[in-house]
């Protein structure tokens, strides 16, 4: 069932321009989103980019040591999300970037909140054609282990983010 929750232009904007990853100076690929999350506005009608919640390329190193760990920090506790993750990863034959769609439902989160964001998942896949990996999460303990992404990703993958799985 379609919720009637409409896509804001930046969220789409956004998923292009992490979908693309063209960047021809290092400044630009600082910049890079390596993720980012999305929420419901505050009137629950559109999607929209959630504040101060992501994480650049360029983070990685200074304030960010582990980008999968500090990732799954970004999450609220008791509530649903939208995340897009540009995973790099290794596998037993080579090295691999792609971008993961989650879809964060904790179980304590309200019902309201679980309903709506499940129904409204559809309209913002939809503006974002391409996406190969899909996952919904609906506890930490599913997502702590970096290894449950690796699985999401594919066979034979070896190291996730530099560490191995």
């Amino acid at each position: 069932m379609a919720s009637g929750v409409t896509v804001a232009d930046e969220v789409i904007a956004l998923f292009n321009q992490m979908k693309v990853r063209k960047a021809s100076s290092q400044e630009e690929i600082c910049k890079r989103k390596k993720a980012v999350l999305f929420c419901l506005s505050s009137d629950n009608k559109k999607i929209i980019v959630e504040e101060g919640k992501e994480i650049l390329v360029g983070d990685i190193g200074k304030t960010v040591d582990d980008p999968y760990q500090d990732f799954i920090k970004l999450l609220p506790k008791n509530d649903c999300r939208y995340a897009l993750y540009d995973a790099n990863y290794a596998t037993t034959e080579t090295r691999k970037e792609d971008l993961v769609f989650l879809f964060w439902a904790p179980d304590c989160a309200p019902l309201k909140s679980k309903m709506i964001y499940a129904s409204s998942k559809d309209a913002l896949k939809k503006k974002c054609p391409g996406i190969k990996h899909e996952w919904q999460v609906n506890n930490m303990e599913d997502i702590q282990d970096r290894g449950s992404l690796a699985d999401k990703l594919g066979g034979n993958v070896i190291m996730l983010e530099g560490k191995p799985c």
